[in-house]
């Protein structure tokens, strides 16, 4: 494993993700502790050190999990980074706030509760590094509250040593957004963890928000390097122009090479669900692999023909709350493979489980409301509903 920095500290340039563990019965609040446990400890033992979770992670297991994994090594041998999630806020009266989507009918709280509800989940009494959860042009007004008093809370959380290094992450829509945040709050952050990897580079414009971060001498973290597994498993024509220069190497591997072209790339996170996973993604990081200037003008080939995709990184932040518990991210990837011509052989909706059928959406709009990635997802539904239909005689 090699390292990097994050103001002074040195940082696995691997980290574990806590977004994406191992469940039973696919269920995304029953954490397999056991396979997650054996996951923890591959990525202790082979040097990893950053630790990634957040509030609601895992219908807000993942805290739990990862205090209670990393409670049996020492607190100074693991940097543990969790968020604050003002994105699922809404303000009420008194400085208290209720929560959205799906973090919906939780009790209400304060700012000061939230955190320290935290602390109390992961068992430890500091967060190495704390971030703001997704600030975007939705979770601004909640950010910028005069009354909740956001950014000073955590300051404050910082100068009480509570928090060694804060930062934000966010699937802004504009590289403006992150910049105008930055510049208002100068200083304050260390680090900004935003989606990045080849195909977003240019389909979401995180070459702009890259340049407008480290514009501001902080360091980015990648949270979707391959887009909630997207980019570990390419239509077989782009895989074997790839196979063809590097025969032994998966798709996965090429997304995270090309990661390591970035020099303020501070921590890769990795959202690893198996051994397998996180073993060739260890193996990825023993040391600096970059792309050449060969490879990466292949794989900037390979990103242009999948820029008319739909993006969607399977977080399933949009099945929370939708009330036909349709799989969502499953159809949008169905509706991916139909319109680039190699799934509709074999997606039949009338076969398929009513969860993967897009005209069982009733167009209520609760996941478009909550899309990271901003997607319109009934009016997706409803085209893909229209194209199943049998042609009109």
């Amino acid at each position: 494993m090699y390292y990097r920095e994050i103001a002074g500290v040195k940082v696995s340039a691997l980290g574990m993700g806590n977004m994406r563990l191992p469940t039973l019965d696919g269920q995304d609040k029953n954490i397999d502790r056991v396979k997650a446990q054996e996951i923890i400890d591959y990525a202790v033992s082979h040097g990893i050190n950053y630790f990634d979770t957040a509030y609601r992670y895992h219908g807000g297991q993942s805290e739990y999990f990862i205090g209670e994994a990393l409670k049996k090594y020492p607190r100074e041998s693991f940097l543990l980074a969790s968020k604050f999630p003002g994105h699922m806020m809404v303000k009420k009266e008194g400085g208290v706030v209720g929560f959205t989507g799906g973090l919906a009918g939780w009790p209400d709280n304060t700012v000061e509760g939230v955190f320290a509800e935290q602390l109390k989940k992961c068992q430890v009494d500091y967060f190495d590094f704390y971030l703001l959860h997704n600030v975007s042009e939705q979770s601004l007004a909640i950010y910028d509250d005069p009354e909740l008093q956001v950014v000073e809370f955590v300051k404050k959380l910082k100068a009480e040593g509570k928090v060694r290094h804060l930062g934000f992450s966010s699937h802004a829509s504009s590289a403006a957004t992150i910049d105008d945040f930055l510049t208002r709050h100068e200083g304050v952050f260390d680090f900004v963890q935003i989606q990045l990897n080849y195909l977003d580079w240019k389909l979401q414009d995180a070459r702009g928000k890259y340049a407008a971060i480290t514009r501001h001498g902080v360091k980015v973290v990648v949270m979707e390097g391959v887009r909630g597994g997207r980019l570990a498993s390419l239509p077989e024509e782009q895989m074997a122009r790839l196979r063809a220069l590097r025969p032994e190497d998966s798709a996965a591997r090429w997304a995270l090479r090309w990661l390591q072209c970035l020099p303020e790339v501070a921590v890769v996170l990795s959202g690893m669900t198996t051994l397998d996973q996180i073993k060739e993604n260890v193996e990825t990081f023993a040391a600096p692999a970059p792309l050449d200037q060969t490879e990466g003008a292949l794989l900037t080939e390979v990103a242009d023909s999948m820029l008319h995709w739909v993006p969607c990184t399977a977080c399933r932040y949009c099945t929370e709350g939708c009330p036909m518990e349709l799989n969502i991210p499953g159809i949008i990837a169905a509706y991916n493979g139909v319109k680039n011509g190699d799934f509709m052989s074999r997606y039949d909706p009338d076969r398929a489980d009513s969860a993967m059928d897009p005209r069982r959406c009733v167009g209520c709009g609760a996941c478009a409301a909550i899309c990271p990635q901003h997607i319109d997802i009934p009016a997706l539904m409803a085209e893909f509903a229209e194209m199943l239909q049998p042609p009109r005689r």
